[in-house]
Order: structure tokens, then C-alpha cells, then sequence
């Protein structure tokens, strides 16, 4: 078993002592929650309103729930079986690096703990009605993998990573600033949802097969590993071509034209997992997924600070 484990963590270049609980928070997924808080700041900032310390306050918690969640994908993940020393795409602090399963939960409490405590800081400063939806979005990442029926054994995986980590904690993060929400706000948020979602549906192909035979019924599991590929690829491209409408409508700045070099990071994860069909082959195509939303976001985002410094209009 020695052997065997650790052949796999030198394939997966996995290093002891702080790298493992660095791997933990699988760190290649929390710019998915960073980027939306970036995004709906600065739309709060073309705005005219910027608080600082409520944008710390929310980055930080926004960050240590998706790390709590990740972790509590690892140990339910573990306790039902999915996971072994050669499971790749995973933290591996359980299976492959000994840490009891209890020490990764209590963690993942105490992360959602301190977010809790960021979340009332950012009530008191707004509105008490941000504790109702932080609460259930974080009931939401605990049901993920936890509970009687976990949200990742279903088809809408995607739906609630995309609607919750894109949309709502761009509306939250733009809310917080301005103490308003606008129909504008939502509607740009939706390339960003689309491009969380699709870092689950890379997942979710990758390990499509162990999925299936532990009883997942992920989209991917669904419709098939190629019409899988097809789907991520149209819903990348579809976020593109709202983003290009956008531009033209008004609602984004002609500066967001940039985002669209982001596109080679996704006609990569695309070309990647159309090259590929083991699972550590597969693992540069979910990377290359992620970097597609960190890259895209990421220049939107600064696109808005473009406007914001030197104005432009169509």
C-alpha cells in the first residue's frame, strides 16, 4: 500500500508538510470565489460606492466557505467510499496523507465558524437579510456531499455551484457596497455562473467513470463523456457571446473586450479532455477550466477599473 500511494503523490507531485493541508483547500477552485467578489466590487465601484474593509470582510469569507466546502467534499467523499490512496483530483490529506477524517471536518466547521463571524461584521455594517442567504449558501455547500441525498450525486451540481458562487455572491458582494441591487448586476453575472458551473462539469467528466459506479447521476454521467465535452464547450462559448452582447448593449464597457483573450485557456481544457481519457491525462483540462473563469473574470474585472479610470462609451 506504502508503495503504491506514494508512486501516485510523486506522479501527482505531491509534497509533505504544508502542501498537504495547502491541497486540502484544493486552492485551483477558490478563485471561484474570489472572482465574483472582485467583479461585484468593481460594478459597485462604476457605481460610485467602495468600502474596503465590507470587501476584506467578504473575500475572506467568501474564500473560507469554499475551502470549508472542499472539505467537506473530502470527507464525505471518503466516508462513503469514493475515494482511494490512487484517486487523483483530490486533496488526498485523508487517503494518501494519513490526517483523520474527524481533523478534516472539525476544520471545515471551524472554517465556516470564522466565516460566520466576517458575516456578521458585514450585516451589521448592511443588512441582517445577507445572513439569511450566507447561511444557505453554506447549508447548500455542506449538502453537496453531505446529507441523505448529496446535491453531487444529482444532475444539478452545475446549477447550484454556478447560481451560488457566481451569481448570488456577485449580487451579495455589489448589494454590501451600495446597499442596492439592480437587474443590470444580475444579468452580467450570468457568464461568470456559467463558467463556475462549467469547473464542476470539467470535474465531473474526469471522473466520470468512478462516479458512475459509486451511483453519481452527474450530467456527465447523464448524456456521456463526448456529449459531455460538447456541453462544456458550448457553455464556455455561450458565455463569450453574452459577454460580446453585452458589450454591445451597453451593460459592459467596450474595455471588456479583453476578456475574450481568455478564450485560449478554454479552447484548451476543451482540446485537453478531447485528447485525453485517463484521469491524470484529463487533470491539465479541469486546470485549464478553472483558469478559463480566473482569467475571464479576472479582466472583466479589471476592464471595469478601466472604465472607472478612463471612461469610454459606445
Amino acid at each position: 500500500m506504502g508503495n503504491k500511494s506514494d508512486s501516485n503523490a510523486n506522479h501527482l507531485n505531491e509534497k509533505p508538510g504544508f502542501h498537504i493541508w495547502w491541497r486540502l483547500l484544493r486552492p485551483h477552485t477558490l478563485t471561484a470565489s474570489f472572482i465574483p467578489v472582485f467583479v461585484g466590487t468593481m460594478l459597485a465601484i462604476l457605481d460610485g460606492t467602495f468600502r474596503p474593509f465590507v470587501f476584506i470582510a467578504m473575500l475572506i469569507a467568501a474564500i473560507l466557505i469554499q475551502a470549508a466546502t472542499n472539505m467537506f467534499n473530502e470527507y464525505y467523499d471518503f466516508v462513503r467510499g469514493l475515494d482511494n490512496e490512487n484517486s487523483v483530483g483530490i486533496g488526498g490529506t485523508i487517503v494518501r496523507d494519513g490526517i483523520k477524517p474527524i481533523v478534516v471536518k472539525r476544520l471545515a466547521f471551524t472554517f465556516y465558524g470564522i466565516a460566520a463571524l466576517f458575516g456578521i461584521y458585514i450585516c451589521i455594517i448592511s443588512s441582517w437579510w445577507i445572513a439569511v442567504i450566507g447561511l444557505a449558501c453554506m447549508l447548500i455547500g455542506y449538502l453537496y456531499t453531505g446529507g441523505p441525498l448529496p446535491i453531487a450525486y444529482t444532475p444539478f451540481g452545475e446549477v447550484f455551484s454556478g447560481l451560488l458562487m457566481g451569481t448570488v455572491i456577485i449580487g451579495i458582494s455589489y448589494y454590501i457596497q451600495t446597499f442596492a441591487i439592480t437587474w443590470q448586476v444580475l444579468v452580467i453575472s450570468i457568464p461568470i455562473a456559467i463558467l463556475i458551473g462549467c469547473i464542476l462539469l470539467s470535474n465531473n467528466i474526469r471522473d466520470l467513470d468512478g462516479d458512475k459506479e459509486n451511483g453519481r447521476k452527474t450530467i456527465a454521467i447523464l448524456v456521456g463523456r463526448n456529449k459531455a465535452i460538447i456541453l462544456l464547450s458550448s457553455l464556455m462559448l455561450t458565455s463569450y457571446a453574452l459577454t460580446a452582447a453585452f458589450i454591445i448593449a451597453g451593460l459592459l464597457p467596450i474595455y471588456s473586450i479583453i476578456s475574450l483573450l481568455s478564450i485560449s485557456k478554454a479552447r484548451e481544457a476543451v482540446k485537453t479532455f478531447q485528447a485525453n481519457t485517463t484521469n491524470v491525462g484529463m487533470i491539465p483540462a479541469m486546470a485549464a477550466t478553472a483558469k478559463t473563469n480566473t482569467f475571464y473574470g479576472g479582466l472583466i474585472g479589471f476592464s471595469l477599473l478601466l472604465q472607472i479610470l478612463f471612461p469610454l462609451s459606445l
